[in-house]
């Protein structure tokens, strides 16, 4: 087995290093159920949020915010990134480090507990301990969130979270290593300590949220390829006509938009940051309400996607590693 891995083309490696670490994430998360957000990161954001206490400043013009949130940025990813980089020197079995980057890189494989829980609470007509599962999974203010409004939230979290914290990542590693991995989850967690959308980091967040939205662009499409490939007995092209628009945006807006006419329900709209009301944009208006059996079928629907994603990566491994050896 070693003899065919180290025959294998680095990209088929990765691969191959990929579905291992998926496979034990998934039984360690089986293992640990309470444990759902990683305490590193929770560490990690929790810096975040005293190092903008410190130079995101009221008194500070927007073009000084804009700076510091910059140099905030550079000045908390770039030695985590090259302290990472310089240990793997001294690792002696490289493989073995990749799978570790790549494990911490990794987000919680628990999501579909969680919204399974918020179903079932909400099924039961119990908002609060729906709220209490649902809450630290949000960015959004969620004490006045409605039944249906909890249902939209935990169906964009599951959604975005699964893109983000899992099938992002996995490209990342896959085309440009570990390394790569861990420095956008790195990102992706600034970026969620620093949300444009709270009102306090409307400019300090910003070059954080520009870099996010650029380095998930071809990751989103890919994603929602495999969207249009789950649904095939939808009509997709009506889909497509009614998502196209949103494309070529920089933003992630194109997987929710498609998710929501799959799943015959409206997603988006206003949403409360930090006590503010944000209109944001609305995805299919003339789709039902979001009730409880759409976060089931949410859950459903974007296993579909990553079974169809580990599919492809096992196919292609296969492939790869019979021509290697014939």
């Amino acid at each position: 087995m070693i003899e065919i891995y180290n025959a294998l083309p680095l990209i088929a490696q990765n691969m191959v290093v990929l579905l291992g670490v998926v496979l034990f994430k998934i039984l360690f998360n089986q293992l640990s159920p309470s444990l759902t957000q990683q305490p590193t990161f929770t560490f990690y954001r929790f810096y975040c949020q005293q190092l903008a206490a410190k130079v995101n400043k009221d008194k500070n013009s927007d073009s000084q915010r804009k700076i510091a949130g910059f140099i905030s940025t550079i000045i908390t990813i770039a030695p985590l990134v090259i302290i990472v980089w310089l240990f793997e020197e001294f690792i002696a079995v490289p493989v073995i480090w990749q799978a570790i980057l790549l494990f911490f890189a990794f987000g919680s494989f628990n999501l579909n507990r969680v919204s399974k829980e918020v179903a079932n609470n909400l099924a039961a007509q119990d908002k609060y301990q729906a709220k209490q599962h649902l809450s630290p999974w949000l960015s959004r203010d969620s004490e006045q969130l409605s039944p249906i409004g909890i249902s939209k939230a935990c169906i964009e979290m599951l959604v975005l979270r699964k893109f983000q914290q899992q099938f992002a990542i996995g490209c990342f590693f896959i085309f440009l290593g570990p390394l790569a991995a861990l420095s956008f989850r790195l990102l992706l967690e600034t970026h969620y300590s620093w949300n444009i959308k709270h009102h306090s980091f409307s400019f300090f967040g910003r070059f954080i949220n520009q870099t996010m939205s650029l380095l998930q662009w071809l990751p989103c499409r890919l994603f929602l390829l495999l969207l249009i490939f789950t649904s095939i007995n939808k009509p997709v092209l009506l889909f497509w006509r009614l998502t196209k628009g949103l494309f070529f945006q920089a933003n992630n807006s194109v997987i929710v938009a498609y998710l929501a006419f799959i799943l015959e329900i409206k997603l988006g709209g206003v949403a409360m940051y930090s006590k503010n009301k944000i209109r944001r944009i609305s995805f299919n208006d003339q789709g039902q309400q979001p009730q409880p059996k759409d976060i089931m079928a949410a859950i459903e629907q974007l296993n579909l996607v990553m079974t169809l994603a580990f599919g492809i990566l096992i196919s292609i491994v296969t492939v790869i590693a019979i021509l290697v050896n014939t």
